[in-house]
């Protein structure tokens, strides 16, 4: 059961300590938790990292009531890549899964999200709202356009999630100018169920919780699904477009502090 909500702060890693104990919650969730593994991981220290970890922001969920160090305080955490930061690696992380072509060629700015997670007992509370406020202040300071980053189902079995993907290309494809699609010939137009075939209730129980936040925000699936064994995941890729936010969805993605 979710703890009563703490006094939760928020701020950008600014040591390698604290990047670190971001990495350290990722190996708890992804690692321990989903039984995802990568050629960096480091079981013996607990961290789950990767090359691109050097280039991108790392935004903390901070509860300082939890103990002295800050592998106690950190709760939650994002991470976000700006289009400065993709230069100096040469890609964004999701184009090894996406071909993000019509998003680089928009002319509009861009600012990719991965790796959020948030320890178990802050789930179902104030925590991801807190660290969308913190995302919305970033957001606005950059003048970032379009947000986009995958988001995972647990597990590879394309079979298993026919009804929750199928759900998601028919009711929230992405428009043509903003429709990344997969690199894997896998769960494209033609795999999806019709959509008189699936069971909407059901499908929806199965979205995760992350993703479903971005799709009441307004946001949008690419084409196709990615299958990622070392991670023991099925990507999507989501796109959100602020020019496209309703008011009430813009209240909901700035909710207070």
């Amino acid at each position: 059961m979710p703890r009563p909500d703490p006094g939760f702060s928020t701020r950008l890693a600014r040591s390698a300590e604290e990047v670190e104990a971001a990495q350290h919650l990722r190996y708890r969730v992804f690692v321990q938790e989903l039984g995802s593994d990568g050629p960096m991981v480091d079981h013996a220290a607990q961290l789950e990292r990767d090359r691109f970890d050097p280039y991108f922001d790392h935004l903390l969920l901070l509860d300082e009531d939890r103990g002295d160090t800050i592998r106690d305080q950190v709760v939650g955490v994002y991470r976000l890549l700006t289009e400065d930061g993709a230069a100096r690696i040469g890609q964004f992380y999701s184009e090894d899964e996406y071909d993000l072509t019509v998003l680089r060629r928009s002319g509009r700015r861009l600012l990719e999200l991965g790796r959020s997670c948030l320890a178990p007992d802050v789930r179902g509370g104030m925590g991801m709202y807190v660290l969308w406020s913190a995302l919305s202040d970033y957001v606005a300071e950059r003048g970032i356009e379009l947000l986009f980053g995958t988001a995972s189902f647990h597990g590879t079995d394309l079979g298993a999630l026919a009804g929750p993907l199928s759900l998601l290309h028919h009711r929230h494809l992405a428009p043509p100018d903003l429709r990344v699609r997969s690199r894997q010939e896998t769960f494209g137009a033609t795999d999806v169920l019709p959509e008189d075939r699936i069971d909407r209730a059901a499908a929806m129980r199965a979205v995760p919780a992350l993703i479903k936040g971005y799709l009441r925000l307004g946001g949008y699936v690419g084409e196709g699904a990615f299958v990622d064994h070392a991670f023991n995941t099925t990507d999507v890729c989501l796109i959100l477009d602020t020019a496209r936010m309703t008011e009430a969805q813009a209240r909901l993605y700035g909710a207070p502090k």
